[in-house]
């Protein structure tokens, strides 16, 4: 406790050399500088996380049961009435996702293929990001089936929506011999209308995928009741429905809400922001090593009160653990100062978007860096300036040691 108030009193009492007084500030200044600047990099981090949230739910369902084995459901029709009875499922509706072949006029690529019943629209927020010059269809009475494309499928089809000209599918046949002399014959084909064009502003989803009826991709994959998966829409109490799907489907079953569907994509925006943060932990350690600088002029700037301090019964391993406490309060002050700095920085960017984005906005979701301040983030930040602060303190105090034992000499 005295090594602290003494610690404390070096710390906030004016220096007796300028010199002293602007290498502390210095040393508070680079640490508060990078901790600010850790803490808004990870805020902008957490931002573009939320933003990537909110953009594939609008094309997630709420939950996603798939085949722990296999590809397919068998039964699939069955199962989805026995998981619409389940407690918090307020729609279920079977899925077909697989790869094929697109035709549109002379151009063609392969595309992922997903078949949807009418309550895809319940399941998603697909009609809010459906292009204004389409909609988003499956079957009309009158005219046949539709299909819903990506942009980016639309673009390397140069498809639009209309009447004018049909989109061709294609995939291998499942069952049954090839024959060589006639390789068209080992595919389905079926043809559709282009009813929409969706934009999600995510590559899993915009490169090239197509939503067709399910009765066409069971009938291009020769299915009859099976699916690829189970999409569900649940009431507000998601995790709680997931956990009562689990237990009523089995072990033969994963249950998937929106975050494990995208797992991937999720995982790699978190390791760049550990990364990050591990990159800017380096810059805050060559900050720290001003405090290095800082504590070795004290010393000198405290030869007075180190002798009275001898003269007082003091031991030098108590004056170093003075000087070690002085040091590692310089860090944890420019810490805070940045820690706080940071999270007005980011509040400020979060409520006023004050920085924008460059590129054309016109054409973007947003025009702002997005950011979300958590409590873990500052957390990390608070303890990774203590931890290096005592360890730069440490490593201080050795070199003030060996000037002690000159003094005492």
């Amino acid at each position: 406790m005295f090594t602290l108030r003494v610690a404390l009193r070096y710390l906030f009492s004016k220096k007796t050399h300028s010199a002293v007084n602007v290498i502390s500030l210095i040393s508070v200044t680079g640490v508060a500088l990078a901790s600010m600047a850790i803490v808004c990099v990870l805020s902008v981090f957490n931002g573009f996380t939320d933003l990537a949230s909110d953009k594939i739910s609008q094309l997630s369902p709420d939950l996603r049961i798939e085949p722990v084995r296999g590809k397919a459901i068998a039964n699939a029709d069955s199962l989805c009435s026995v998981v619409a009875n389940v407690e918090g499922v307020m729609t279920a509706a079977p899925t077909i996702e697989e790869r094929a072949l697109a035709i549109y006029g002379p151009h063609q690529m392969p595309v992922t293929l997903k078949g949807v019943t009418s309550d895809y629209d319940i399941l998603t927020g697909i009609r809010d990001i459906v292009k204004d010059d389409g909609d988003f269809l499956l079957t009309e009475d009158d005219l046949g089936d539709f299909a819903t494309l990506s942009v980016g499928a639309a673009i390397s089809l140069e498809a639009h929506p209309g009447f004018e000209q049909q989109l061709m599918l294609y995939a291998p046949k499942r069952t049954g011999r090839i024959n060589p002399a006639n390789p068209a014959s080992s595919f389905r084909a079926d043809s559709l209308l282009v009813g929409g064009v969706f934009q999600v502003e995510q590559p899993e989803y915009d490169t090239d995928l197509i939503l067709v009826p399910i009765d066409v991709t069971r009938k291009l994959l020769d299915y009859t009741t099976e699916a690829t998966a189970l999409e569900i829409k649940s009431d507000d109490n998601i995790e709680s429905t997931a956990s009562r799907l689990r237990e009523a489907l089995g072990p033969d079953f994963k249950v998937k809400n929106r975050m494990a569907q995208q797992e991937e994509s999720f995982r790699m925006i978190a390791i760049e922001k550990w990364i990050t943060f591990l990159l800017l932990a380096f810059i805050l350690i060559i900050a720290s090593f001003n405090v290095i600088s800082t504590l070795s002029m004290l010393v000198i700037e405290k030869d007075d009160n180190i002798r009275t301090l001898y003269s007082l019964g003091a031991s030098r391993n108590t004056i170093a653990r003075i000087f070690l406490l002085e040091g590692w309060l310089i860090s944890l002050l420019g810490g805070v100062i940045g820690i706080i700095a940071g999270v007005i920085l980011s509040l400020a960017q979060q409520w006023g978007g004050f920085i924008k984005l460059g590129g054309n906005h016109d054409a973007m979701s947003i025009d702002t860096y997005p950011v979300r301040v958590e409590w873990i983030d500052l957390l990390a930040v608070l303890a990774l300036v203590a931890l290096i602060g005592w360890l730069t303190s440490t490593v201080t105090s050795i070199f003030t040691r060996r000037q002690l034992n000159r003094k005492r000499a």
